[in-house]
This record gives structure tokens, C-alpha cells and sequence, in this order.
């Protein structure tokens, strides 16, 4: 029994992690969990896909070397948002043109999900119907489809990312 004993406290004593020469640098969770595959690499995935949230829908298709980008929010009532434009990626950060008159934004991007930042330049109040907003958008990857995504339609039928 004591001898059982010796070698239990011995194989833990081992497990320790102490100072010998296969201690490894800590890693943060999440390159953790991207090297072991239970999330996305935002650095090696691509934008293309249909993302949602409830009747929320953001749509993001390749253009040549670019991408095109809608979104499009829906509160009932006929409140809603709609906008199509172009994004550029950065690692992480995604910076958003929608429409013509200056609704420019930076937006965060984690390899499944795009959210909108809580704070939008006035010029995107125009792609808003009454009390809706683009402000604190947040989608998450439904499909990798670029057809889907070239599919999706505003309340009045455009195709936010289609030709």
C-alpha cells in the first residue's frame, strides 16, 4: 500500500509542472482554443457568408480583391435599416462603407461573428427608417455560402450584396 502511495505522489509530483525542461509559455483561452479547433482563427478566415441575429441580417460577398457588405435590421412595424457598401478587412477589424454619404465605421470581426459599434456616424441615420438603427449590430455566421449571401434581401426586395 505504501508503496502504491510513493509512486501516486511521485507520477503527481511529475504532473506538477515544475521548473523542468518541458514547461511550456502560458497561452491566453483563445489561442488555445484556436489551436485546438473549438474556434474560428479570425486571421485565416474568410468574410464571405450570410451572419444573423433574430431578424437581423448582414450579408458579405467577395468584389474582384474587395468584398461587398449589407445589413439590414428589422424592428416591425416597417421601423427598419438597410445599407449596402464595401468592407475592408485588418485582422480583426473591419472597416465598413455603407451607402454613398459617409456611414464609414470600424466594426470588430472574430472569425463567426461581425458587431457594429455602439456609437455610428450621424450620415447612417439615413439608411434608417423612424426610431431604427445600424447602432451595436451583432450577426453571427449562418452559412459560408457566397449564393446565400448574394441572395438576401431588404424588406423592399433589393438584394444587398447580389449584382
Amino acid at each position: 500500500m505504501r508503496a502504491a502511495l510513493a509512486l501516486l505522489l511521485l507520477a503527481l509530483a511529475a504532473c506538477s509542472g515544475g521548473k523542468g525542461g518541458n514547461s511550456q509559455q502560458p497561452q491566453d483561452l483563445e489561442t488555445a482554443a484556436i489551436e485546438r479547433g473549438l474556434v474560428r482563427d479570425p486571421d485565416d478566415s474568410d468574410l464571405t457568408g450570410l451572419y444573423a441575429r433574430d431578424t437581423d441580417r448582414i450579408c458579405v460577398v467577395r468584389s474582384g480583391s474587395a468584398y461587398r457588405i449589407g445589413a439590414y435590421v428589422d424592428y416591425g412595424d416597417r421601423i427598419t435599416c438597410s445599407g449596402a457598401g464595401t468592407v475592408e478587412r485588418s485582422g480583426e477589424t473591419l472597416r465598413i462603407e455603407l451607402g454613398k454619404d459617409g456611414c464609414n465605421f470600424d466594426a470588430h470581426y472574430d472569425g463567426d461573428r461581425i458587431k457594429f459599434p455602439g456609437a455610428l456616424p450621424d450620415a447612417c441615420k439615413k439608411l434608417c427608417a423612424r426610431r431604427a438603427s445600424f447602432t451595436g449590430l451583432e450577426a453571427t455566421r449562418l452559412s459560408e455560402s457566397a449564393a446565400e449571401a448574394a441572395a438576401m434581401r431588404d424588406a423592399a426586395g433589393r438584394r444587398l450584396c447580389g449584382d
